[in-house]
């Protein structure tokens, strides 16, 4: 079986980010129905459809300078804001 030598493997940024967040201690066993919860709440929120729309120009530009604010994509912010109005 060949040895496989971890400290040479290259993480991305994301994966250098998780395994610093879990050195830390960031990351917290939570008990399994509460596994089951947020599996739940993650499986309801999958984007399993797609919306082509036309809008006007203005309104994209607004929306994108609002999601560059809140630092998300401005794909991820409009699908927010669908979700939110979908829900009221």
């Amino acid at each position: 079986m060949k040895r496989i030598d971890y400290r040479r493997i290259k993480l991305t940024k994301e994966e250098k980010a998780i395994e610093d967040a879990l050195v830390r201690g960031e990351y917290v066993p939570v008990s399994k129905e509460e596994h089951e919860r947020i599996a739940v709440a993650l499986a309801a929120r999958k984007k399993d459809a797609v919306l082509n729309i036309r809008i006007n120009r203005g309104d994209l530009e607004g929306l994108k300078q609002k999601a560059r604010r809140l630092g998300v994509k401005y794909q991820t912010f409009i699908s927010e804001l669908l979700h939110r109005a979908a829900q009221s």
